[in-house]
This record gives structure tokens, C-alpha cells and sequence, in this order.
């Protein structure tokens, strides 16, 4: 379980989060959404260290993150997909899954079959290079290659960013699979807030980096004043 309690952080005289508190259950999706500039890139970037907070706790069971260095807090099994696939274009789909093990115990042929196992489609372009895939491809190997360490978290930014409706319902069918599957606790930003809410137990709606609502996915969905007035839903 990840437990965040109390995080605020500042960018100079901004404050991106203020008092943010909320749990991330294992074995179950929480869902962060809201608008643009409401501080969720920047609650993932804090919770995988790359962003120094100025009060607050982030708590993988008993270990506090703050104050670790960002590749121990990568050792530790909290795996982070940027916003953007974050795949490296120069290298093939096996280099990027073989760079994703690196840092890792795991037997690298049985890990690199694993991920093939999980997103099948990249099997066949393995000697590709990452430029030549398309949008849905690079957001498969950009999960795979985190996946690939055996993390216990999974932190996903905007994964839907810029895919067809049919290729983002696949990919969150995909990440609910793998929750499932591989017992993750999984927090996944998203602008896109339908279809997060379709796939997560959880959600945290920000807005101007406060937690304006935290509850089931269900009752944020349903409640008419959070999806009209901070996640611009209109029934």
C-alpha cells in the first residue's frame, strides 16, 4: 500500500500541493484525475522521488519515500511511466526492455518473455526500433519496460494521452489486467476521466492541488456537482 498523508510542495512561491492525503491499496487501481494544473504529474513525480516535497509523508507499508534517492525508491519496486511513453527511440524494443532490467534481480530472458506474454504485439517488432512504433505501441513498451523489474507499484501518467478511443480502451483494459494479475497497487493519472473511472476501485479528484473529493470510483462518477464542476463531465 502506498499511503500519502499531509504532501504539499512548492515550486518556489507556487504551491503545486497542499495537505494532499490518500491510500493506493495493493492489488487495486486509485485513479487520480482532474484538470490541467490541478498537481498530478507532480504527485507522481514526488511519490517516485524526482520532486522533493515540503511537508508531508509517502509511505510504502512501514518506509517513508521522502528523502530517498529516486533509484532506491525504483529498488523498492515503485515503477513510474511518465507522461509522454518515455521510451527511448534510438534503441530497439528488446534494448528498451533489456535498460528496464538493469537495475533488477530478475533472469533478463525470462523477463523479456514475460513482457512479450503480456503485450504480444511487441513480440514481432522486438528488432524495431522504438521510432518506427506507433502511439499504442510505444505506451505498451514504456509499461512493459517498468514492468519488467517486478515492481509492486506501478505510477501511470496519462497512459491514454494522444491514442485513438478504441487503443485507449485497450490499454485500460490492459492496466486493469495487470493489476489484477501481478497483485499491483496502481495509481494512474489520467485527464481522461470516463475512462479512468471505468477501470479504477479508487479515485482522488485534485483541483489547484488540493484533494477536492477522495472515495469508491463509483461514488465519484455518480456525485453530479464533482463531475460537472472539476472534471467537466456533463451527463
Amino acid at each position: 500500500m502506498i499511503r500519502v498523508e499531509n504532501l504539499s510542495v512548492s515550486y518556489g512561491a507556487v504551491t503545486a500541493l497542499r495537505d494532499v492525503t490518500f491510500e493506493a491499496p495493493t492489488g487495486k487501481i486509485t485513479t487520480v484525475i482532474g484538470a490541467n494544473g490541478a498537481g498530478k504529474t507532480t504527485l507522481l513525480r514526488t511519490i517516485s522521488g524526482l520532486v522533493k516535497p515540503r511537508q508531508g509523508s509517502i509511505r510504502l507499508g512501514e518506509f517513508d519515500l521522502v528523502g530517498t534517492a529516486t533509484e532506491d525508491i525504483a529498488r523498492r519496486g515503485v515503477a513510474h511511466v511518465p507522461e509522454g511513453r518515455g521510451v527511448i527511440e534510438e534503441l530497439t524494443v528488446e534494448e528498451n526492455l533489456r535498460l528496464g532490467a538493469l537495475a533488477s534481480k530478475v533472469d533478463l530472458a525470462e523477463g523479456i518473455a514475460r513482457q512479450f506474454t503480456q503485450f504480444p504485439a511487441l513480440e514481432s517488432r522486438r528488432r524495431n526500433y522504438a521510432a518506427t512504433l506507433s502511439g499504442g505501441e510505444r505506451q505498451m513498451l514504456a509499461m512493459a519496460r517498468a514492468l519488467i523489474a517486478r515492481p509492486s507499484v506501478l505510477l501511470l501518467d496519462e497512459p491514454s494521452l494522444g491514442l485513438a478511443p478504441q487503443v485507449t480502451a485497450d490499454m485500460m483494459r490492459t492496466i486493469s489486467e495487470l493489476c489484477t494479475s501481478e497483485d499491483l497497487t496502481v495509481i494512474l493519472v489520467e485527464q481522461n476521466a470516463k475512462s479512468a473511472l471505468r477501470i479504477a476501485h479508487d479515485a482522488v479528484v485534485l483541483h489547484i492541488g488540493r484533494v477536492a473529493a477522495f472515495g469508491t470510483a463509483g461514488e465519484v462518477a455518480a456525485d453530479e456537482s464533482l463531475r460537472r464542476y472539476y472534471l467537466g463531465l456533463v451527463t
